[in-house]
């Protein structure tokens, strides 16, 4: 096996570099960018003994500041592998670009499926297994909320207060970036800025927030439990509901007419429904639920700035192939409208 070349990995440098740093790796190496994901890019590694890891490093051009920190996402899945919530094994960073144009940082990797459509659910797991796949991943959302985040070093991550203002700031800010590229009018995405930002609850406590917690971003063994959380790109401090709201945007059922995700695999049959899912949660955190549609409304707002931003990656080329990028144009409409459709139901 010899080493090769795939866009975004300088294979003989990063070669190097593991080598050097990561106990047990055996040159050379095989990289392959892992499919799926639309921001951060993740690759396998296979050394000449068969050793798996896994690469992770910012997208290639048009980098928003602060959303895809390689130092940040390391040091977070470093301190929750101390922690019971399933993490991949945090083994090494690098912050010299010099060795490949940008940070990386280097995971064990984590055997097990990532489910993303109706289709590899149904083929993966049998009906008690998607159960038991949605049973965890609200347990461990659960498990991630009450972590302490003083305990595991995680204290300065981020302010433990105003998070959904902060959240708002800087995600009108990002769409705005992301909308001057796109050059196209979003009035619904401006509207509901000021909607939800005039109707912020109480927050509950602080704790850490994943910022993108759904069912692709877990990977789940082969008894459908999770056997890691990944992409912790955005994830700090703050108010726990917002991964709740979020979640709930994600997961689609079999009946509704519109999904945040185009793959929709919690649509096949034999997951928990949002009822059952909202009611796991309330009893595994013990926290009040009651004003959770201003977190879905938000989470469907918040969802729609991100991918304005992945549009705009796309559509300047920094993600490689552009063909079918159109797509992620009509999907920021569409989840602006269904953000507004919660919060008139929410009297938002």
């Amino acid at each position: 096996m010899g080493q090769t070349e795939v866009r975004g990995v300088d294979s003989e440098r990063v070669t190097g570099w593991l080598a050097v740093n990561i106990a047990g790796v055996e040159p050379p190496l095989q990289f392959d960018l892992i499919a799926g994901g639309h921001s951060n890019l993740t690759y396998g590694v296979t050394d000449a003994a068969g050793q798996r890891y896994v690469v992770r490093r910012p997208p290639l051009g048009h980098v928003l500041a602060t959303a895809h920190d390689m130092s940040r996402e390391h040091r977070i899945i470093s301190a929750l592998g101390a922690t019971e919530v399933p993490v991949p094994p945090a083994l090494g960073l690098c912050t010299d670009e010099s060795v490949n144009g940008a940070p990386f940082y280097v995971m064990g990797f984590v055997d097990g499926n990532v489910i993303r459509d109706a289709a590899t659910a149904e083929k993966l797991l049998d009906i008690d297994q998607r159960r038991r796949a949605g049973e965890s991943v609200v347990d461990v959302l659960a498990g991630i909320h009450a972590v302490d985040v003083e305990a595991v070093g995680l204290g300065d991550l981020g302010k433990h207060e105003g998070y959904i203002a902060r959240q708002l700031k800087r995600w009108y800010s990002q769409f705005e970036a992301s909308n001057a590229l796109t050059k196209r009018p979003v009035p619904l995405v401006h509207e509901l800025h000021d909607r939800l930002s005039a109707a912020i609850p109480e927050q509950q406590g602080t704790a850490i927030v994943h910022g993108d917690y759904r069912l692709d971003n877990c990977m789940l063994g082969h008894d459908g439990t999770i056997a890691a959380v990944l992409d912790w790109e955005i994830c700090t401090l703050g108010d726990p509901l917002a991964d709740v709201g979020l979640l709930l945007v994600y997961w689609t059922e079999a009946d509704d007419t519109k999904a945040a995700l185009l793959g929709a695999p919690t649509a096949a049959p034999g997951f928990l429904d949002r009822t059952e899912m909202v009611a796991r949660y309330a009893k595994a955190s013990d926290r009040d639920v009651s004003s959770l549609d201003f977190y879905v409304a938000f989470g469907y707002w918040k969802l729609a700035c991100i991918i304005e931003g992945v549009y705009s990656r796309y559509a300047g080329g920094a993600m490689g192939d552009a063909s079918g990028f159109e797509a992620f144009e009509k999907q920021v409409a569409m989840l602006a409208e269904q953000a507004a459709v919660v919060a008139d139901r929410a009297g938002i």
